[in-house]
């Protein structure tokens, strides 16, 4: 089991940036493949960004590539995403979730889901 316990969510306005943080408390945070998604008022939610276990490897959806970045520190248990040059087209509830296994973009593969904060972009 592991839980995930997301924060830095609010309301900034257009150009803006934020920092997203998730922290895992529970089994062996390396363990885990982690991953960002989002879900927009009355959409379904939306692969963001993953990241592999070591943070080698990253991975992002075409809606966010080269604005977004997606870390993690393993010796504080804590994945981050890194939201820049925002639009109102990133409002959304995002949500931190962890699976054992390899990379998916496949909500339904993840395993533990955080709470999901939500971020609102004003123009």
């Amino acid at each position: 089991q592991v839980q995930l316990v997301e924060s830095g969510g609010g309301l900034v306005q257009a150009g803006d940036s934020l920092r997203l943080s998730c922290a895992a408390s529970g089994r062996t945070f390396s363990s885990y493949y982690m991953a960002w998604f989002r879900q927009a008022p009355g959409k379904e939610r939306k692969f963001v960004a993953a990241i592999s276990w070591s943070g080698g490897s990253t991975y992002y959806a075409d809606s966010v590539k080269g604005r977004f970045t997606i870390s993690r520190d393993n010796a504080k248990n804590t994945v981050y995403l890194q939201m820049n040059s925002l639009t109102p087209e990133d409002t959304a509830v995002y949500y931190c979730a962890a699976r054992l296994t390899g990379y998916s973009d496949y909500l339904g593969s993840y395993d533990y889901w955080g709470q999901g904060p939500q971020v609102t972009v004003s123009s």
